[in-house]
Protein backbone atom coordinates (compact mmCIF):
# COMPACT_ATOMS: atom_id res chain seq x y z
CA UNK A 1 0.00 0.00 0.00
CA UNK A 2 1.10 3.52 -0.73
CA UNK A 3 0.13 6.53 1.37
CA UNK A 4 -0.69 9.41 -0.96
CA UNK A 5 -2.40 12.78 -0.99
CA UNK A 6 -5.04 12.41 -3.66
CA UNK A 7 -5.00 16.01 -4.76
CA UNK A 8 -1.33 15.82 -5.73
CA UNK A 9 -0.78 12.08 -5.99
CA UNK A 10 2.42 12.44 -4.05
CA UNK A 11 3.56 10.37 -1.06
CA UNK A 12 2.76 11.37 2.48
CA UNK A 13 5.69 13.26 4.04
CA UNK A 14 6.53 12.31 7.64
CA UNK A 15 9.21 13.90 9.81
CA UNK A 16 9.96 12.10 13.08
CA UNK A 17 12.01 13.58 15.92
CA UNK A 18 14.04 11.29 18.17
CA UNK A 19 17.12 11.25 20.37
CA UNK A 20 19.20 9.13 17.99
CA UNK A 21 18.87 6.86 14.98
CA UNK A 22 20.57 3.90 16.67
CA UNK A 23 19.72 2.69 20.14
CA UNK A 24 17.14 0.87 22.21
CA UNK A 25 13.74 1.72 23.59
CA UNK A 26 12.16 4.81 22.03
CA UNK A 27 15.03 5.16 19.55
CA UNK A 28 14.37 1.69 18.18
CA UNK A 29 10.65 2.41 17.88
CA UNK A 30 11.27 5.60 15.89
CA UNK A 31 13.79 3.82 13.65
CA UNK A 32 11.42 0.93 12.92
CA UNK A 33 8.67 3.39 11.99
CA UNK A 34 11.11 5.40 9.87
CA UNK A 35 11.90 2.31 7.80
CA UNK A 36 8.33 1.04 7.82
CA UNK A 37 6.92 4.28 6.41
CA UNK A 38 9.34 4.02 3.49
CA UNK A 39 8.02 0.54 2.82
CA UNK A 40 4.57 2.10 2.38
CA UNK A 41 5.88 4.57 -0.18
CA UNK A 42 5.97 7.55 2.20
CA UNK A 43 8.69 10.19 2.24
CA UNK A 44 10.16 9.46 5.65
CA UNK A 45 12.77 11.50 7.54
CA UNK A 46 14.21 11.22 11.03
CA UNK A 47 15.59 14.32 12.80
CA UNK A 48 17.85 13.32 15.69
CA UNK A 49 20.02 14.84 18.37
CA UNK A 50 22.87 12.42 17.57
CA UNK A 51 23.31 10.67 14.23
CA UNK A 52 25.26 7.41 14.49
CA UNK A 53 24.41 5.73 11.19
CA UNK A 54 24.77 6.76 7.56
CA UNK A 55 21.20 6.75 6.26
CA UNK A 56 20.66 9.97 4.25
CA UNK A 57 17.10 10.21 5.55
CA UNK A 58 18.44 10.77 9.07
CA UNK A 59 19.25 14.42 9.73
CA UNK A 60 21.06 15.72 12.79
CA UNK A 61 19.44 18.72 14.47
CA UNK A 62 22.09 21.48 14.31
CA UNK A 63 23.75 22.73 17.47
CA UNK A 64 27.07 24.53 17.02
CA UNK A 65 25.93 26.92 14.29
CA UNK A 66 22.83 27.95 16.24
CA UNK A 67 24.61 29.91 18.96
CA UNK A 68 25.60 33.57 18.74
CA UNK A 69 29.23 34.46 18.07
CA UNK A 70 30.00 35.01 21.78
CA UNK A 71 28.69 31.61 22.81
CA UNK A 72 30.25 29.87 19.82
CA UNK A 73 33.71 31.21 20.67
CA UNK A 74 33.74 29.97 24.26
CA UNK A 75 32.06 26.67 23.46
CA UNK A 76 34.66 26.00 20.76
CA UNK A 77 37.42 26.50 23.33
CA UNK A 78 35.59 24.26 25.80
CA UNK A 79 35.27 21.52 23.19
CA UNK A 80 39.00 21.63 22.37
CA UNK A 81 39.81 20.85 26.01
CA UNK A 82 37.61 17.74 25.99
CA UNK A 83 40.33 15.18 25.06
CA UNK A 84 42.52 16.42 27.95
CA UNK A 85 39.91 16.40 30.71
CA UNK A 86 41.14 13.18 32.32
CA UNK A 87 44.66 14.55 32.69
CA UNK A 88 43.84 17.09 35.36
CA UNK A 89 40.88 18.16 37.52
CA UNK A 90 41.73 21.76 36.62
CA UNK A 91 40.81 21.09 32.99
CA UNK A 92 37.34 19.87 34.01
CA UNK A 93 36.85 23.02 36.08
CA UNK A 94 38.08 25.16 33.20
CA UNK A 95 35.57 23.54 30.86
CA UNK A 96 32.77 24.28 33.33
CA UNK A 97 33.94 27.90 33.57
CA UNK A 98 34.00 28.24 29.77
CA UNK A 99 30.45 26.89 29.49
CA UNK A 100 29.34 29.38 32.12
CA UNK A 101 30.96 32.28 30.25
CA UNK A 102 29.36 31.10 27.00
CA UNK A 103 25.85 31.07 28.45
CA UNK A 104 25.71 32.29 32.08
CA UNK A 105 21.94 31.98 32.41
CA UNK A 106 21.92 28.40 31.18
CA UNK A 107 24.61 27.32 33.64
CA UNK A 108 23.00 29.12 36.59
CA UNK A 109 19.60 27.58 35.83
CA UNK A 110 21.17 24.13 35.55
CA UNK A 111 22.75 24.48 38.98
CA UNK A 112 19.37 25.55 40.37
CA UNK A 113 17.73 22.40 39.01
CA UNK A 114 15.94 23.98 36.05
CA UNK A 115 15.76 21.51 33.16
CA UNK A 116 17.89 22.53 30.20
CA UNK A 117 15.69 23.49 27.25
CA UNK A 118 18.27 25.68 25.52
CA UNK A 119 18.70 24.01 22.13
CA UNK A 120 18.17 26.78 19.55
CA UNK A 121 18.64 24.40 16.62
CA UNK A 122 15.13 23.12 17.37
CA UNK A 123 13.73 26.26 15.77
CA UNK A 124 15.05 25.04 12.39
CA UNK A 125 13.46 21.60 12.54
CA UNK A 126 11.04 22.25 9.65
CA UNK A 127 13.96 23.30 7.47
CA UNK A 128 15.82 20.01 7.90
CA UNK A 129 13.83 17.83 5.50
CA UNK A 130 14.17 18.42 1.73
CA UNK A 131 10.42 19.14 1.53
CA UNK A 132 7.96 20.46 4.05
CA UNK A 133 6.45 17.51 5.96
CA UNK A 134 2.72 16.91 6.23
CA UNK A 135 3.04 15.78 9.83
CA UNK A 136 5.69 15.88 12.56
CA UNK A 137 5.91 12.96 14.98
CA UNK A 138 7.89 13.53 18.19
CA UNK A 139 9.30 10.79 20.40
CA UNK A 140 11.38 11.24 23.59
CA UNK A 141 12.17 14.95 23.90
CA UNK A 142 14.58 14.62 26.82
CA UNK A 143 18.18 13.64 26.21
CA UNK A 144 19.79 17.03 25.62
CA UNK A 145 18.86 17.89 22.05
CA UNK A 146 15.37 19.44 21.82
CA UNK A 147 13.65 22.55 23.17
CA UNK A 148 10.03 21.71 24.06
CA UNK A 149 9.21 25.44 24.14
CA UNK A 150 9.07 25.24 20.34
CA UNK A 151 6.01 22.95 20.48
CA UNK A 152 3.34 25.70 20.64
CA UNK A 153 4.75 27.32 17.48
CA UNK A 154 5.45 24.01 15.72
CA UNK A 155 1.97 22.65 16.41
CA UNK A 156 0.46 25.71 14.73
CA UNK A 157 2.39 25.10 11.52
CA UNK A 158 1.19 21.54 10.93
CA UNK A 159 -0.17 18.55 12.89
CA UNK A 160 2.17 17.30 15.64
CA UNK A 161 1.89 13.76 16.96
CA UNK A 162 3.65 12.97 20.24
CA UNK A 163 4.36 9.44 21.43
CA UNK A 164 5.15 9.24 25.12
CA UNK A 165 7.60 6.44 25.88
CA UNK A 166 7.91 7.38 29.55
CA UNK A 167 6.41 9.94 31.94
CA UNK A 168 9.06 12.69 31.73
CA UNK A 169 6.74 15.25 30.14
CA UNK A 170 4.26 14.68 32.97
CA UNK A 171 6.75 15.25 35.81
CA UNK A 172 9.12 17.81 37.26
CA UNK A 173 12.19 15.90 36.03
CA UNK A 174 11.98 12.08 36.20
CA UNK A 175 11.19 9.58 33.47
CA UNK A 176 9.61 7.19 36.00
CA UNK A 177 8.22 8.28 39.36
CA UNK A 178 8.10 4.84 41.06
CA UNK A 179 5.70 5.24 44.03
CA UNK A 180 5.77 9.06 44.06
CA UNK A 181 2.51 10.74 42.99
CA UNK A 182 3.55 14.38 43.25
CA UNK A 183 3.40 14.65 39.45
CA UNK A 184 -0.41 14.59 39.74
CA UNK A 185 -0.47 17.88 41.66
CA UNK A 186 2.58 19.86 40.60
CA UNK A 187 5.71 18.13 41.98
CA UNK A 188 7.98 19.91 44.46
CA UNK A 189 9.76 18.36 47.46
CA UNK A 190 11.14 15.69 45.12
CA UNK A 191 12.16 12.48 46.92
CA UNK A 192 14.86 11.57 44.38
CA UNK A 193 16.65 14.21 42.32
CA UNK A 194 19.12 11.60 41.05
CA UNK A 195 16.50 9.60 39.15
CA UNK A 196 17.05 9.90 35.39
CA UNK A 197 17.20 12.57 34.07
CA UNK A 198 18.87 13.89 37.22
CA UNK A 199 18.85 17.55 38.27
CA UNK A 200 21.11 19.40 40.71
CA UNK A 201 18.49 20.99 42.98
CA UNK A 202 14.77 20.74 43.55
CA UNK A 203 13.18 22.96 40.92
CA UNK A 204 10.61 20.26 40.08
CA UNK A 205 7.60 22.48 40.84
CA UNK A 206 8.87 25.11 38.38
CA UNK A 207 9.75 22.46 35.79
CA UNK A 208 6.28 20.92 36.12
CA UNK A 209 4.54 24.29 35.67
CA UNK A 210 6.68 25.09 32.64
CA UNK A 211 5.72 21.84 30.93
CA UNK A 212 2.08 22.46 31.76
CA UNK A 213 2.23 25.86 30.06
CA UNK A 214 3.82 24.26 26.99
CA UNK A 215 1.03 21.68 26.79
CA UNK A 216 -1.73 24.24 27.32
CA UNK A 217 -0.43 26.40 24.45
CA UNK A 218 0.17 23.50 22.05
CA UNK A 219 -2.01 21.40 19.77
CA UNK A 220 -0.51 17.99 20.49
CA UNK A 221 -1.98 14.62 19.61
CA UNK A 222 -0.77 12.01 22.08
CA UNK A 223 -0.10 8.30 21.65
CA UNK A 224 1.22 5.81 24.19
CA UNK A 225 2.24 2.17 23.77
CA UNK A 226 0.03 0.95 26.63
CA UNK A 227 -3.09 1.71 28.64
CA UNK A 228 -1.02 2.15 31.83
CA UNK A 229 0.79 5.20 30.46
CA UNK A 230 -2.34 6.66 28.84
CA UNK A 231 -4.04 6.53 32.24
CA UNK A 232 -1.14 8.52 33.68
CA UNK A 233 -1.60 11.09 30.92
CA UNK A 234 -5.30 11.32 31.76
CA UNK A 235 -4.55 11.75 35.48
CA UNK A 236 -1.82 14.32 34.95
CA UNK A 237 -2.28 18.04 35.38
CA UNK A 238 0.33 18.54 32.65
CA UNK A 239 -0.87 16.33 29.85
CA UNK A 240 -4.27 16.08 28.23
CA UNK A 241 -6.00 13.71 25.85
CA UNK A 242 -8.59 14.08 23.11
CA UNK A 243 -10.75 11.84 20.97
CA UNK A 244 -7.73 11.56 18.66
CA UNK A 245 -5.43 10.12 21.34
CA UNK A 246 -4.29 6.58 20.61
CA UNK A 247 -2.84 3.55 22.36
CA UNK A 248 -0.54 1.96 19.80
CA UNK A 249 1.56 -0.94 21.16
CA UNK A 250 5.10 -1.34 19.91
CA UNK A 251 5.86 -3.98 17.33
CA UNK A 252 8.92 -6.04 16.56
CA UNK A 253 10.38 -7.34 13.31
CA UNK A 254 9.12 -10.91 13.13
CA UNK A 255 11.43 -11.65 10.19
CA UNK A 256 14.33 -11.25 12.65
CA UNK A 257 12.79 -12.22 15.98
CA UNK A 258 11.19 -15.64 15.52
CA UNK A 259 11.53 -19.19 16.92
CA UNK A 260 14.56 -21.30 15.95
CA UNK A 261 16.03 -24.67 16.85
CA UNK A 262 17.84 -24.26 20.18
CA UNK A 263 20.58 -26.75 19.38
CA UNK A 264 21.60 -24.89 16.22
CA UNK A 265 21.72 -21.42 17.77
CA UNK A 266 23.53 -22.72 20.85
CA UNK A 267 26.20 -24.18 18.61
CA UNK A 268 26.48 -20.84 16.83
CA UNK A 269 26.85 -18.94 20.12
CA UNK A 270 29.17 -21.49 21.70
CA UNK A 271 26.97 -22.10 24.73
CA UNK A 272 26.49 -25.56 26.29
CA UNK A 273 23.71 -27.74 24.93
CA UNK A 274 22.94 -29.39 28.27
CA UNK A 275 22.58 -26.20 30.35
CA UNK A 276 19.41 -24.44 31.27
CA UNK A 277 19.88 -20.92 29.94
CA UNK A 278 18.27 -17.75 31.22
CA UNK A 279 18.78 -14.39 29.57
CA UNK A 280 18.12 -10.78 30.49
CA UNK A 281 19.07 -7.77 28.42
CA UNK A 282 19.42 -4.00 28.85
CA UNK A 283 22.11 -1.44 28.14
CA UNK A 284 24.42 -1.14 31.17
CA UNK A 285 22.25 -3.58 33.06
CA UNK A 286 24.19 -3.54 36.35
CA UNK A 287 23.96 0.26 36.64
CA UNK A 288 20.43 0.74 35.31
CA UNK A 289 18.26 1.64 38.32
CA UNK A 290 15.07 0.90 36.39
CA UNK A 291 16.07 -2.67 35.47
CA UNK A 292 17.03 -3.85 38.99
CA UNK A 293 19.90 -6.22 38.28
CA UNK A 294 20.31 -6.88 42.01
CA UNK A 295 16.91 -8.55 42.29
CA UNK A 296 17.71 -10.75 39.29
CA UNK A 297 21.10 -11.65 40.69
CA UNK A 298 19.59 -12.50 44.08
CA UNK A 299 16.97 -14.70 42.42
CA UNK A 300 19.67 -16.43 40.38
CA UNK A 301 21.72 -17.11 43.51
CA UNK A 302 18.73 -18.75 45.18
CA UNK A 303 18.10 -20.94 42.12
CA UNK A 304 21.76 -21.91 41.87
CA UNK A 305 21.89 -22.91 45.55
CA UNK A 306 18.82 -25.11 45.17
CA UNK A 307 20.00 -26.74 41.93
CA UNK A 308 23.68 -27.24 42.70
CA UNK A 309 24.02 -30.30 40.48
CA UNK A 310 22.34 -28.77 37.43
CA UNK A 311 24.33 -26.67 34.95
CA UNK A 312 22.81 -23.17 34.72
CA UNK A 313 23.91 -20.31 32.52
CA UNK A 314 22.63 -16.78 33.04
CA UNK A 315 23.43 -14.48 30.11
CA UNK A 316 23.43 -10.74 30.78
CA UNK A 317 23.22 -9.14 27.33
CA UNK A 318 24.17 -5.47 27.23
CA UNK A 319 27.06 -5.19 29.67
CA UNK A 320 30.77 -5.97 29.69
CA UNK A 321 32.23 -7.60 32.80
CA UNK A 322 34.14 -10.73 33.84
CA UNK A 323 31.98 -13.83 34.33
CA UNK A 324 30.70 -14.72 37.79
CA UNK A 325 30.28 -18.22 39.23
CA UNK A 326 27.59 -19.10 41.76
CA UNK A 327 27.99 -22.75 42.65
CA UNK A 328 27.46 -24.70 39.42
CA UNK A 329 25.90 -21.65 37.76
CA UNK A 330 27.69 -19.11 35.59
CA UNK A 331 26.73 -15.48 34.97
CA UNK A 332 28.12 -14.51 31.58
CA UNK A 333 28.14 -10.88 30.46
CA UNK A 334 27.85 -10.10 26.75
CA UNK A 335 28.47 -6.54 25.47
CA UNK A 336 25.74 -4.61 23.67
CA UNK A 337 25.08 -6.07 20.21
CA UNK A 338 24.10 -3.73 17.38
CA UNK A 339 22.96 -6.45 14.99
CA UNK A 340 19.33 -7.44 15.77
CA UNK A 341 19.89 -10.85 14.19
CA UNK A 342 22.64 -11.57 16.73
CA UNK A 343 20.41 -10.39 19.58
CA UNK A 344 17.67 -12.72 18.34
CA UNK A 345 19.97 -15.76 18.57
CA UNK A 346 20.42 -15.17 22.30
CA UNK A 347 16.67 -15.16 22.87
CA UNK A 348 16.30 -18.27 20.69
CA UNK A 349 18.99 -20.09 22.67
CA UNK A 350 17.41 -19.34 26.06
CA UNK A 351 14.86 -21.33 28.04
CA UNK A 352 13.56 -18.29 29.95
CA UNK A 353 13.77 -14.52 29.59
CA UNK A 354 13.97 -12.54 32.86
CA UNK A 355 12.93 -8.93 33.30
CA UNK A 356 13.06 -7.62 36.88
CA UNK A 357 12.28 -3.95 36.25
CA UNK A 358 11.45 -1.59 39.09
CA UNK A 359 9.84 0.72 36.53
CA UNK A 360 9.24 0.31 32.82
CA UNK A 361 6.77 1.32 30.14
CA UNK A 362 6.54 -1.26 27.35
CA UNK A 363 10.00 -2.81 26.95
CA UNK A 364 11.02 -3.93 23.46
CA UNK A 365 13.11 -6.73 24.94
CA UNK A 366 10.02 -8.46 26.32
CA UNK A 367 8.37 -8.34 22.89
CA UNK A 368 11.51 -9.68 21.21
CA UNK A 369 11.73 -12.58 23.67
CA UNK A 370 8.06 -13.48 23.15
CA UNK A 371 8.51 -13.35 19.38
CA UNK A 372 11.40 -15.81 19.71
CA UNK A 373 9.10 -18.18 21.65
CA UNK A 374 10.97 -17.60 24.90
CA UNK A 375 8.69 -17.63 27.99
CA UNK A 376 9.02 -14.50 30.11
CA UNK A 377 9.26 -14.07 33.87
CA UNK A 378 8.85 -10.37 34.59
CA UNK A 379 7.78 -7.90 37.23
CA UNK A 380 4.21 -6.62 36.96
CA UNK A 381 5.12 -2.94 36.57
CA UNK A 382 4.10 -0.32 34.02
CA UNK A 383 2.76 -1.78 30.80
CA UNK A 384 4.43 -5.19 31.19
CA UNK A 385 1.16 -6.92 32.24
CA UNK A 386 -0.24 -5.71 28.89
CA UNK A 387 2.62 -7.52 27.12
CA UNK A 388 2.88 -10.75 29.12
CA UNK A 389 -0.22 -12.84 29.60
CA UNK A 390 0.33 -14.46 32.98
CA UNK A 391 -1.04 -17.83 33.97
CA UNK A 392 -4.63 -17.55 35.09
CA UNK A 393 -4.67 -17.86 38.85
CA UNK A 394 -1.20 -16.34 39.02
CA UNK A 395 -0.54 -12.61 38.85
CA UNK A 396 1.73 -9.99 40.30
CA UNK A 397 0.45 -10.86 43.80
CA UNK A 398 0.89 -14.62 43.42
CA UNK A 399 1.51 -16.73 46.48
CA UNK A 400 3.52 -19.94 46.66
CA UNK A 401 0.33 -21.87 47.39
CA UNK A 402 -1.12 -20.83 44.01
CA UNK A 403 1.69 -22.33 41.97
CA UNK A 404 -0.13 -25.61 41.40
CA UNK A 405 -3.57 -24.05 40.81
CA UNK A 406 -3.22 -22.33 37.47
CA UNK A 407 -4.71 -22.46 33.99
CA UNK A 408 -2.38 -22.19 31.00
CA UNK A 409 -4.85 -21.24 28.24
CA UNK A 410 -3.11 -18.42 26.27
CA UNK A 411 -0.50 -17.56 28.94
CA UNK A 412 2.93 -16.43 27.71
CA UNK A 413 4.81 -16.05 31.00
CA UNK A 414 4.77 -15.43 34.74
CA UNK A 415 4.47 -12.13 36.61
CA UNK A 416 5.86 -11.25 40.04
CA UNK A 417 5.98 -8.17 42.22
CA UNK A 418 8.93 -5.81 41.85
CA UNK A 419 11.93 -6.54 44.07
CA UNK A 420 10.59 -9.96 45.08
CA UNK A 421 13.65 -12.10 44.42
CA UNK A 422 12.25 -15.07 46.34
CA UNK A 423 9.11 -15.32 44.20
CA UNK A 424 11.15 -14.76 41.06
CA UNK A 425 13.42 -17.66 42.07
CA UNK A 426 10.40 -19.87 42.71
CA UNK A 427 8.94 -19.01 39.32
CA UNK A 428 12.27 -19.77 37.62
CA UNK A 429 12.40 -23.17 39.30
CA UNK A 430 8.79 -23.85 38.36
CA UNK A 431 9.52 -23.30 34.68
CA UNK A 432 12.83 -25.17 34.73
CA UNK A 433 11.20 -28.20 36.37
CA UNK A 434 8.03 -28.28 34.27
CA UNK A 435 8.96 -28.96 30.65
CA UNK A 436 5.32 -29.25 29.54
CA UNK A 437 4.46 -25.82 30.99
CA UNK A 438 7.57 -24.28 29.48
CA UNK A 439 6.76 -25.70 26.04
CA UNK A 440 3.16 -24.48 26.19
CA UNK A 441 4.19 -20.98 27.23
CA UNK A 442 6.74 -20.97 24.43
CA UNK A 443 4.15 -21.86 21.78
CA UNK A 444 1.70 -19.31 23.17
CA UNK A 445 4.37 -16.60 23.25
CA UNK A 446 5.26 -17.03 19.59
CA UNK A 447 1.61 -17.07 18.52
CA UNK A 448 0.68 -14.03 20.63
CA UNK A 449 3.64 -12.01 19.35
CA UNK A 450 2.61 -12.81 15.78
CA UNK A 451 -0.97 -11.71 16.48
CA UNK A 452 -0.32 -8.57 18.54
CA UNK A 453 3.26 -7.34 18.19
CA UNK A 454 4.17 -7.37 14.50
CA UNK A 455 5.97 -4.15 13.55
CA UNK A 456 3.92 -4.05 10.34
CA UNK A 457 0.77 -3.71 12.45
CA UNK A 458 2.42 -0.87 14.39
CA UNK A 459 3.33 0.97 11.16
CA UNK A 460 -0.21 0.56 9.80
CA UNK A 461 -1.71 1.78 13.09
CA UNK A 462 0.39 4.94 12.97
CA UNK A 463 -0.45 5.61 9.31
CA UNK A 464 -4.14 5.20 10.10
CA UNK A 465 -3.73 7.61 13.01
CA UNK A 466 -1.96 10.16 10.82
CA UNK A 467 -4.81 9.94 8.33
CA UNK A 468 -7.32 10.66 11.10
CA UNK A 469 -5.24 13.59 12.38
CA UNK A 470 -4.85 15.13 8.95
CA UNK A 471 -8.54 14.85 8.16
CA UNK A 472 -9.52 16.27 11.54
CA UNK A 473 -7.16 19.23 11.30
CA UNK A 474 -7.43 20.07 7.58
CA UNK A 475 -9.30 23.33 8.34
CA UNK A 476 -6.77 24.37 11.00
CA UNK A 477 -3.66 24.63 8.85
CA UNK A 478 -3.67 26.85 5.80
CA UNK A 479 -0.52 28.73 4.82
CA UNK A 480 2.30 26.45 3.74
CA UNK A 481 0.34 23.23 4.11
CA UNK A 482 -1.15 20.98 1.47
CA UNK A 483 -4.79 20.09 1.06
CA UNK A 484 -5.15 17.13 3.44
CA UNK A 485 -8.29 15.53 2.03
CA UNK A 486 -8.37 12.15 0.30
CA UNK A 487 -5.63 10.32 2.20
CA UNK A 488 -5.36 6.61 1.60
CA UNK A 489 -3.13 4.17 3.41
Amino acid sequence: MTSTLHNSRRPLRILQISTSDIGGGAEKVAWNLFKGFRGHGCESWLAVGTKRGDDPGVIEIPRANCYNSWSSLWLALEKRLGPFQEQSPYIARTRTLLRTIANPRREIESRLGVEDFYYPGTERVLQLSPDRPDIVHCHNLHGGYFDPRVLPWLSRQLPVALTLHDAWLLSGHCAHSFDCERWKHGCGHCPDLTSYPAIARDATAYNWRRKRRIFSHSRLHIATPCRWLMEKVEESGVGHTSELARIIPYGTDLSVFHPAAKSAVRDRLGVPQDSKILIFTANGIRRNIFKDYQTMRSAMMKVAQRRQQDPLLFIALGDDAPPEHIGAAEVRFVPYQKDPAVVATYYQAADIYLHAARADTFPNTVLEALACATPVIATAVGGIPEQVKGLRGLGGNSSIAQLNRYEIEDATGLLVQARDSEMMAIMIEKLLNDEFLRRQLSENASRDAHNRFDVRREVNDYLDWYKALLRSTRKTYHAGSVNQEGLST
